[in-house]
């Protein structure tokens, strides 16, 4: 199986872990009335921070030729920050 296949699959599953302790224990209150609709924002921001984990991972593995495990690293630090922020300012501010 592809590397990045089972990436996907896990950071989809997290994903929803994620919502569900966002809302329990990080962030105070959303911006939406609609949990729905804070939820589909928040799916969204998760699907762009995908792209930016599969390229950032694809990037370093295949051009800069890092190890697997150190292009997971850094792409895990670059999509946690803009993550964090991004569901700050948008969903949670």
């Amino acid at each position: 199986m592809h590397y990045l296949v089972p990436a996907a699959i896990a950071f989809l599953l997290g994903l929803t872990a994620n919502y569900i302790l966002s809302i329990l224990w990080v962030f105070d209150t959303g911006a939406y009335q609609s949990r729905w609709y804070e939820f589909t924002i928040f799916y969204v921001i998760g699907i762009i921070c995908l792209g930016l984990n599969e390229g950032i991972t694809l990037f370093f593995n295949e051009k800069v030729r890092f190890h697997s495990l150190v292009s997971k690293i850094v792409s895990t630090a670059v999509v946690y920050c803009w993550n964090f922020f991004v569901r700050k300012f948008i969903l949670f501010s």
